[in-house]
């Protein structure tokens, strides 16, 4: 070929020097933009669909709803396998598509193909809820809310009304559990004795309750010259209003449900129990979406923490009492030492074999010179740095400098011949070009296949593959550009062998 990558950039060395600075700051940039992570992203296409339907049995759900439900989405494309099941009144089915699939769009489909048979589930049937399923490894923290003045019941009612709702706004937080406290519900204590009297059953209240309490679609009318929705609304807004309901008896006479029982706006039965040095109190977990980094979703809840108890009663406190943050940040941290620590190891036994200051330095900068903009890649492929990226930079800085090593050794070789640094340069190049891209090629030809693994151990596996594949072209690149240019300006001339003698 007339054109030398090697030589160009021994003849040119402004050009060499401004695109290793670019990649420098590009990388740098982006370094710091990465998230942290304890292990690689893993998208596992999966949509629940959760249908509750107070009272009815197993074998009524399964033929009402489950079915119905099943062939709505069983003509999705995509789809590897369909499971559902049935307990008393409730119908779970779940969906599993085929990995690679978009998970928003399965999401949105499922969705969709819901809706057009609401219609066809039974009236007392509570809203499908059509859920992705998250894979993001349980929870990120653990928050307790405590107070001195305040009972379970009130803290209870504070998590699900005001915390829950500010804290999933923040990005990347998917849901917000409520451990121990307990569930509002507004109770309808029938007493016998009136039953009894009006000769009505506790069923047959039950069954009236569930048939007027809800909001009914009632089609499209012409309101004014435009068309308009039309809905029935039957639900009760207040426990008075609920109070106020007609109950029909079987004589046909209507009498207040207040008149059969007491109804309270109160809380469940306590099932669970939340304690902080001995006090009871009301504690969330907060667990981050797919694709989402656990430190930055972890530092976004800290803020809005933050803001949320400047909001809160006096009496109100929020204690973190458990963060997988910290562990990441620490193996984080331990990582990049050990990192650091080989680099610097490495450019030291590279000095005691060439023993020349000019020498290792130019080979040591083969190590940012490649990893550095190994960084950019990894932004850009929407990586973060967790175990296994960093891992694939700890395996390769070995590798990194072997290029280097090799093209400087030659260099050395033929300024031993009694060349000029700038003619050695050129000159060892030629030699070592294809050599050096030889050795890339066989790395990269062990790595790369890692990445396209199938299945989710392709998914946990690529961005180590890649993350080492790339760095060694980088270091490629550094060897055939880099460093033959700084050789050939700053490398010192040697006598030729014997010359010393003769002299």
């Amino acid at each position: 070929m007339s054109f030398h990558v090697s030589a160009w950039s021994i003849k040119k060395p402004v050009p060499t020097i401004v695109m290793f600075l670019i990649l420098g700051i590009f990388g740098m940039m982006s370094f710091f933009g990465l998230g942290i992570d304890s292990n690689p992203n893993i998208d596992i296409p999966a949509v629940m669909i959760t249908v509750t339907q107070p009272g009815a049995g197993p074998t009524e759900l399964e033929t009402q709803v489950t079915k119905k439900v099943e062939d709505a989405v069983a003509g999705l494309g995509n789809i590897d396998d369909l499971t559902s099941t049935v307990t008393e009144g409730s119908s779970v089915t779940t969906i599993n598509f085929v990995l690679g699939t978009n998970s928003d769009r399965a999401t949105n489909d499922v969705r969709n193909a819901v809706a057009q048979i609401r219609q066809d589930l039974p009236q007392d049937a509570n809203e499908p809820i059509v859920q992705r399923l998250e894979f993001a490894g349980g929870s990120v923290m653990t928050y307790a809310v405590a107070s001195e003045k305040r009972s379970v019941e009130e803290l209870s009612d504070l998590v699900d009304r005001t915390i829950n709702r500010a804290l999933l706004t923040v990005p990347g937080v998917a849901q917000i559990d409520r451990l121990g406290g307990v569930d509002r519900e507004v109770r309808v204590d029938l007493d016998p004795s009136r039953l009894q009297a009006y000769g009505i059953t506790a069923t047959q209240v039950n069954d009236q309750i569930r048939n007027f309490n809800i909001n009914l679609p009632g089609g499209r009318g012409n309101v004014g010259g435009s068309e308009q929705n039309i809905r029935t609304l039957g639900s009760a807004k207040t426990v008075e209003d609920l109070k106020s309901y007609r109950i029909v008896l079987p004589d046909g006479a209507t009498v207040p449900l207040s008149s059969l029982g007491d109804v309270q706006d109160g809380f469940a039965e306590r099932r669970q129990a939340a304690l902080l040095n001995g006090q009871s109190v009301v504690a969330f977990s907060v667990l981050r979406s797919t694709g989402s980094t656990l430190v930055t979703v972890e530092e976004g809840v800290r803020k809005a923490v933050t803001e949320l108890q400047k909001t809160l009663p006096e009496d109100v406190r929020l204690e973190l009492i458990f963060t997988r943050a910290d562990a990441i940040r620490g193996s984080y941290q331990a990582t990049i030492d050990s990192l650091v620590l080989a680099c610097i190891l490495t450019v030291i036994s590279v000095g005691l074999f060439l023993r020349d200051w000019r020498a290792t330095l130019i080979t040591g900068t083969a190590l940012p010179l490649s990893i550095i903009p190994t960084f950019g890649v990894m932004k850009l492929l929407g990586y973060t740095l967790n175990g296994m990226t960093l891992l694939a930079l700890a395996l390769a800085v070995g590798n990194l400098v072997d290029d280097a090593i090799c093209m400087i050794e030659n260099i050395d070789q033929h300024l031993q011949m009694g060349k000029k640094p700038f003619q050695a340069a050129l000159d060892a190049t030629q030699e070592l070009g294809l050599a050096v891209v030889a050795t890339t090629a066989t790395i990269v030809a062990v790595f790369i296949p890692v990445a396209f693994m199938g299945g989710i151990p392709g998914q946990f596996f690529q961005p180590f593959g890649v993350t080492v594949a790339v760095s060694t072209m980088f270091s490629t690149l550094v060897a055939c550009t880099m460093t033959p240019m700084l050789s050939a300006y700053l490398l010192k001339s040697k006598k030729r062998k014997g010359a010393g003698e003769q002299g």
